[in-house]
Order: structure tokens, then C-alpha cells, then sequence
């Protein structure tokens, strides 16, 4: 529903509508950044090399909300990502003049502000920009009512918390594509899907909609593979050392067809490499069930998704849709107490046992101070000595002698925060009354930070309009009503072939690419076979029993794990559940997003194997 006549400088919605019918029929799309932190080197690279129409940043993450909540709070002009700001505003003549329209997620809690800011810009270096905002994903201005609906979390069915600090929905595509029919250069949102900033920008030049969902579900690839940055261009990838020129590696570009064919490119004459190793491992990277990869414009099945290596990068397509659920995904963050963490270096022989006893040492004389203060125990721990494999858990190496170095990291939560402050001061004793070759404590003593959990729920889009305004006219978005139909993907068959049995051992990085990432407390692992006839060893050996065993040190209950198959890339996708500690934003653990997974599953041994010759030999007979 509009609330004003839009004239002036929207007119030049005419124009752009006019160029989707007469493009010719591609549209590229680079991704200059995959969080907040990422280089600000990236937007110059792609306006120089990346011959781009469109540029998108994507910034957000459930901790990333949480922590402009916070800066919001303290200041109502704050709330947004200053890497956004800071990155492009040198660069708008330069984006005005090649005509490159900009969509980002940076406006985090407050686009107002964030396109505020960058309005004034604009106009100080004398460029004419039409910069629109996205709001209304902002869900804390109904927390008591939703405290009054009966809300329950998605994954624990835990009631609705009382201490909520955050809660955004993750809207769609949708919202952009109405800014771009309003003749917006710049687009700015606040929490949306990663993937929509680019899937907006296709349905928009294509005509793509709301019931094409096929392609809604190739746009969504594409927007899914660069949301990472470089992740998909040699970042992260399981060959590092076969990746050229990290200090400058190339930042994606998604060529797109009209029918859904995508090719991810890069400018020419920068580092990194695009294979099909690197791009499976994106695809894979942080999506559960490959034929129900759930988002707010489709749910997407990746299954058949196929690539081919060509002279300018990866050539993509497959995937296909069926239509979205009436919900959005809420994801909020609440405090639960306080936690701190204490880094500290120790040398000389038996670094580890060192380690583990200062840290025994140091929660004895905590305990002794709260019991006399009648302070309760921690309500929970993590002590674990980087360098002593001990991530690696009983497949580590172990040593009475080595590691001769270790680190020792230490953390604790509590609800109180005097709690913690008592054990932070008992950590320097180590220095003089602890193990010899103690060297440094690493920041200091530790402080006490809020402890922040992800909550996420489902709410119905009907009761989530957006909001587009731009140059003071304001238009309404509902997403479309779309029946829903109950359809649930056959189930992939997989045959069972007879495997022959030889005298080979190979760790499954010798046979598979692995890349990790995480979805709330839980982590996926993608496994994908580095030739087509890997794949029976690597199903037989990686069976669900099997990976829940190796990881079972991460697991704080059940070693529950999933197993999904994904036979256009010849790949297998693993969920862990509940394996990261309570999730990224509230774990105590060096890793908490399970980044290191797909190296730790990666060192796992299969026996018994025949060559990998005669593996790839004996497939190709059969053909």
C-alpha cells in the first residue's frame, strides 16, 4: 500500500524498468563483503575488474544484531555497520558513473541512519544518489505482546525469554526488488536472507516472480555462493596450499541467466581460484538438508545442483524450488549472565600437563573464595590447551614430552559477574605461585562480558509488512499470499554397489574436499568427492554412527547426527547437532562455529582401500 504519489526523482523507475526488458539477458553481480570486519579493498577490485552492474555487502549476523542493538541503545544514531559506510562512500562517483546499483544488509538495526549518513555523503562529493531504506524486520517494539502469544523456540520448544535484547525476521527479496522498481541506486536493509540481496537484483532486471520458483531457486544459489566474499574463490578452502595470492584474492561475481544458469567469476589478475572444489564447498557451507534448504522466497533443493569448470570460473545450474512456508524466521538474542575467557602461554616439556593444572588450580582457589561468600559454582566451564590436538579429541596425538609450547584456553559463565571477577584475579597467581615457562597472559585480565543465546521462532509474514521509504515517500510490501503445498521431496535412492578392499589407507582429505560452518548449536560439515567413484568408500566409512564417534567430544548430549545426500556434486552434507557449546554468540569454546570440523573430520583414516587409481580405473570400465 503506498502513502504517497512517488514523483521527481523516482521517475527514473521508469527507466530502470525499461532496462530489464532490453538487457542482454545476464546480469552480474559482485559481492564485496561476507561479514563486518571484511577488507575494504573489495569494492575498488570490483569496480575496476568486475565489470558489475550490481554490488552487494552483506554484513549481518545474529551476534553482529545483538552487538547494534547494544551501540543503538547508547546512541540512537548508531545501530548500523560503519564498514558499509566507510568502504563505499569514497567510491560513489565512481558506482554513479559506471551506473552500479548497491544493495546491503548493512543498515543492520537502524537503515535510517545508515542512509542518513550516506545521503549527506553523497551529496558532500557532489553525487546525486536515490538511496532507499528497508525497515519493519525490527520486532522489539512487539515484544510484549509476542511475550503474551505463547512463543516457542524452533529447536527447544523453549518459552519465550523475558530479557529479549534483539529480534529481527529474516525478510526475503521482495522489499529490494520493490526498492529497485522505485528507481532506488541504493539499497539498504536491515536483517534479510544473505542470499535475497542478490536473488532482489535478478528478479528485478528478469521479471522473475513470486511463482517462478525454480529460478527463485537459482537466484538464491547464486546469492548464497558470493554472500561469503572470497570464502567461494579460494577462501577456506581445503586445498590452501594450492591457492594463489591471498593478499589480494578475487571477491566473486555471479553471472546470471534469465533462465537460472549462473557462472561465479572473478576480475581478472587477482589471487585465489575458482574450481569446482571451491564452489561445492560454498554450497554446501552452512545449509543442512540438501532438498529443503528453507528461505524466506523458496525452499530451494540443491540435491541436483551440477558445475563445470570453464576458462572464466564455474558454470552452475540445477537447482530447483517449491514454495515458501507463510512464516519468516525470528531470530532474537536474550542475556543469560556473564562470561569471560583467559588465553595464557605456557613453555617447556609437558606444556599441556602444565596447562590443564594451573587451570585446576585456578577454579580450586576460585571455589574455596565463593564458598565462603556462598556465591554458587560456575554454571559452566571450558578448559581445553591449543597445540596438545586436543580439538581432535581421542584421534589427537599425544605425547609425554610434546607439546613443548602450549596455550591455554580458559572460560567460564556465571549469572553473577562478581562471580567471574573473582576468578580473573586468580589467574595471575599462576606467575609466581604456578609451573615454570608461564610467559604471558594474553589481553590482560579477562573481563566479564554478557553472555547473549540465540533464540529463534517462526512468525507468520502477514504480520510483517515492510517498509520502503525514500526521498520522503514511503511504499508498504506484504509478501505475496502463495499456496502452500505440502511437498516433500522423494528421497534420494542411493545404490550399494560391492566395494573392493585393497591395502590402502587414505585420510578422507586425500579423497574429499570438507568445509564446516555453523547454524545456531549446531554444526554442518560438507564432504564432497574429489572424483565421482571416491563417493561409495566415502558414504561406507562416513556413516552417521561413524562421525558421531569421532566428534564425540563436542557433543553435550546425545551425539546426534544427519546425513543428507547431494548427488550433483557428488557430495554428502552432515549435520551435528547440539555440538558447538550452546552456539556461536553464548559458547565458551575456541571454536565456536565449528569452523575447524571439516578439518578435524578430514583427518579421519579409511582402511582397507584399494588405490585411488584403480578406484577411478575400474569406474571408468564401467561406464
Amino acid at each position: 500500500m503506498s502513502t504517497g504519489i512517488l514523483t521527481g526523482k523516482l521517475s527514473r523507475s521508469a527507466l530502470f524498468n525499461s532496462r530489464r526488458y532490453v538487457h542482454n539477458k545476464k546480469v552480474r553481480i559482485g559481492c564485496s563483503s561476507g561479514f563486518w570486519g571484511d577488507t575494504p579493498t573489495a569494492v575498488p577490485q570490483l569496480l575496476q575488474g568486475g565489470n558489475i552492474q550490481y554490488l552487494v555487502c552483506d554484513y549481518l549476523s545474529e551476534i553482529t544484531m545483538s552487538l547494534l542493538a547494544a551501540a543503538r541503545s547508547k546512541n540512537p544514531q548508531l545501530g548500523f555497520t560503519p564498514d558499509f559506510v566507510e568502504s563505499i562512500a569514497p567510491y560513489l562517483g565512481e558506482i554513479k558513473n559506471q551506473g552500479i546499483r548497491v544493495v546491503t544488509n548493512g543498515g543492520g538495526i537502524n537503515p535510517a541512519a545508515c542512509a542518513a549518513m550516506l545521503q549527506s555523503l553523497s551529496k558532500k562529493a557532489g553525487v546525486e544518489m536515490n538511496i532507499a531504506q528497508v525497515t519493519g524486520d525490527d520486532l522489539m517494539p512487539a515484544r510484549q505482546q509476542l511475550e503474551k502469544e505463547g512463543i516457542k523456540e524452533v529447536f527447544s520448544a523453549q518459552s519465550f525469554p523475558m530479557n529479549v535484547n534483539s529480534m529481527n525476521a529474516y525478510y526475503g527479496a521482495g522489499p529490494v526488488v520493490k526498492a529497485l522498481e522505485l528507481g532506488a541506486d541504493i539499497v539498504i536493509t536491515g536483517r534479510c536472507t544473505d542470499s535475497a540481496l542478490a536473488l532482489a537484483p535478478l528478479m528485478h532486471e528478469f521479471g522473475w516472480k513470486s511463482t517462478d520458483l525454480d529460478k527463485l531457486a537459482a537466484g538464491s544459489l547464486a546469492g548464497h555462493l558470493i554472500e561469503c566474499g572470497t570464502q567461494v574463490t579460494g577462501g577456506n578452502h581445503t586445498d590452501w596450499e594450492k591457492v594463489p595470492g591471498f593478499e589480494n584474492l578475487g571477491f566473486p561475481v555471479a553471472e546470471v541467466k534469465e533462465d537460472g544458469e549462473i557462472l561465479i567469476t572473478k576480475s581478472p589478475g587477482t589471487g585465489g581460484l575458482l574450481t569446482l572444489g571451491s564452489v561445492g564447498e560454498q554450497m554446501l557451507y552452512e545449509i543442512g538438508d540438501t532438498q529443503s534448504y528453507i528461505l524466506p522466497d523458496v525452499v530451494a533443493d540443491f540435491s541436483n545442483v551440477q558445475m563445470e569448470e570453464v576458462d572464466e570460473g564455474v558454470r552452475v545450474w540445477g537447482a530447483q524450488g517449491r514454495s515458501p512456508t507463510p512464516y519468516y524466521k525470528i531470530s532474537a538474542t536474550y542475556l543469560d549472565g556473564f562470561k569471560a575467557t583467559c588465553v595464557v602461554n605456557f613453555t617447556g616439556r609437558k606444556s599441556a600437563d602444565k596447562c590443564h593444572l594451573m587451570a585446576e588450580s585456578i577454579f580450586k582457589r576460585s571455589r574455596s573464595i565463593f564458598k565462603r561468600l556462598n556465591i554458587p559454582d560456575f554454571e559452566k566451564v571450558h578448559v581445553q590447551v591449543l597445540g596438545a590436538e586436543e580439538s581432535f579429541g581421542e584421534s589427537g596425538i599425544s605425547s609425554d614430552k610434546y607439546p613443548r609450547e602450549g596455550v591455554l584456553w580458559m572460560a567460564v559463565k556465571h549469572q553473577d559477574k562478581k562471580a567471574l571477577q573473582i576468578w580473573s584475579k586468580e589467574i595471575a597467581a599462576c606467575g609466581t605461585g604456578g609451573t615454570p615457562g608461564i610467559t604471558v597472559v594474553v589481553g590482560g585480565r579477562p573481563k566479564p562480558v554478557p553472555c547473549l543465546k540465540l533464540y529463534s521462532f517462526l512468525y507468520p509474514k502477514s504480520k510483517m509488512d515492510a517498509k520502503i521509504e525514500m526521498n520522503e515517500q514511503i511504499v508498504e510490501y506484504s509478501a505475496p499470499e502463495i499456496e502452500v503445498k505440502n511437498t516433500v521431496p522423494e528421497k534420494i535412492q542411493v545404490s550399494e554397489p560391492n566395494l573392493d578392499i585393497g591395502s590402502h589407507i587414505y585420510r578422507l582429505e586425500e579423497l574429499a574436499y570438507t568445509r564446516s560452518g555453523d547454524k545456531g548449536n549446531s554444526s554442518n560439515i560438507g564432504v564432497i568427492a574429489r572424483h565421482p567413484a571416491f563417493l561409495p568408500y566415502i558414504r561406507y566409512f562416513l556413516s552417521r554412527e561413524r562421525v558421531a564417534n569421532h566428534f564425540k567430544h563436542v557433543f553435550e548430549g546425545p551425539g546426534l547426527v544427519k546425513r543428507y545426500e547431494c548427488p550433483g556434486i557428488h557430495a554428502l552434507n552432515f549435520v551435528l547437532e547440539s555440538s558447538l557449546g550452546g552456539g556461536g554468540i553464548a559458547s565458551l569454546r575456541p571454536d565456536p562455529q565449528g569452523k575447524a570440523y571439516g578439518q578435524i573430520l578430514g583427518e579421519l583414516q579409511l582402511v582397507n582401500m584399494p588405490s585411488k587409481q584403480d578406484i577411478i580405473k575400474k569406474s571408468e570400465s564401467m561406464k
